[in-house]
């Protein structure tokens, strides 16, 4: 109700025990909430695995109480299992994984939403939300064009967690010793939108001087621009996180970049162009992929080593479903566990150097 002062959670568990209850009545367990190796027809739920599920707010109800909210910190702990534990599970498919997080971490954006919780502390779960959600839906590749999961609700609730975070970050409340990154990452997801970036452009010079808001500036421009060479130069240069914020533009990128090639290049004998070169031009993964891309455009190959390009035989077809990315993102990993990029605390294990370093 309009006026009441916000409680504060206390519920001390990631999934409050009246919901564990309900949901375990009810047969409503996720198979990642149950107690491991439960046998019988009535799966008990794991106070140490079970996690608040989304519940949309209905109109003229009141307010959860409490007990039923969980404070900051039992939402980071959340959060942080979600990215230690449940993505990084091998007996589930990406899309399984992304659909169980996505709505976990929406829950925890609500909780948020309705107690009392400081800036700073409420910035940090939000950060931590987003770069998990950021993370296992790049991790999706060919799952998201299979119908397993729906990418248009994964991409509304990407932008929900930006809005709320960045939401945070307008108070003025701070330090967000990470609110560059962050809204680095914002940019990145939003490539070439005009309102993204007059967004960033309105926020002080300061910030947009830090590196990692630099570095997205510059990869914005060149993407807008078309300039390609410098355009994948600086993908190659982003670590984990912005490279899983800037994925979804990547095809696109390509395409458009091989429609100026066959603009530039095509004649009616038709001048051959090195696979290695379009490899390395656009970052591709290796000659396979350069294959499948100048296949799926109506580009002859000339045997395994080059692409032809002959007037009139380009086509513009849909985008291909995309892949694994292993250069442009699973690399950036470096062994590191999804758990250990989010939870690096500095700048610069965020987005790594700016053009002018790289």
């Amino acid at each position: 109700m309009p006026g009441c002062e916000l409680p504060v959670g206390t519920c001390p568990d990631m999934c409050p025990a009246a919901e564990r209850a309900q949901r375990e009545k009810e047969r409503r367990l996720h198979r990642f909430e149950v107690v491991p190796g439960c046998r019988g027809d009535q799966p008990r739920a794991d106070p140490q695995r079970a996690v608040k599920e989304y519940s949309r707010p209905a109109a003229g109800k009141p307010r959860p109480p409490p007990s039923q909210l969980r404070p900051p910190r039992v939402l980071l702990a959340a959060v942080r299992y979600l990215a230690g534990e449940v993505a990084e599970r091998a007996d589930a498919s990406r899309a399984e994984v992304a659909s169980f997080v996505a709505d976990r971490l929406r829950a925890v954006r609500l909780d948020l939403a309705l107690q009392s919780a400081g800036d700073a502390e409420a910035a940090v779960v939000l950060e931590t939300a987003l770069a998990t959600l950021l993370a296992v839906v790049a991790r999706l590749g060919p799952d998201a064009a299979r119908g397993a999961v729906d990418p248009g609700l994964l991409q509304a609730q990407v932008q929900e967690g930006f809005g709320s975070l960045r939401r945070c970050y307008a108070r003025g409340a701070g330090p967000h010793p990470r609110q560059a990154a962050f809204q680095g990452l914002f940019l990145l997801y939003n490539l070439g939108s005009v309102e993204a970036l007059h967004e960033i452009l309105q926020l002080p010079a300061t910030l947009r001087a830090c590196p990692p808001l630099r570095t997205a500036l510059a990869v914005d421009s060149a993407f807008r621009e078309g300039n390609t060479a410098r355009l994948f130069r600086l993908l190659r240069t982003l670590s984990y996180l912005p490279s899983c914020a800037v994925c979804g533009h990547v095809a696109r990128a390509r395409r458009r970049a091989l429609a100026r090639l066959a603009r530039a290049l095509s004649t009616p004998k038709g001048q051959t162009l090195p696979l290695g070169f379009l490899v390395h031009l656009l970052a591709l993964d290796g000659p396979e992929e350069a294959r499948d891309l100048c296949q799926a455009h109506g580009l002859p190959l000339d045997g395994e080593e080059g692409v032809v390009f002959l007037r009139g035989l380009y086509r513009e077809e849909e985008l291909l479903c995309p892949g694994a990315c292993q250069l442009l993102v699973d690399s950036k990993l470096r062994g590191r566990t999804l758990e250990e990029v989010i939870m690096a605390e500095e700048e610069d294990e965020v987005v790594d150097r700016p053009e002018s370093e790289a």
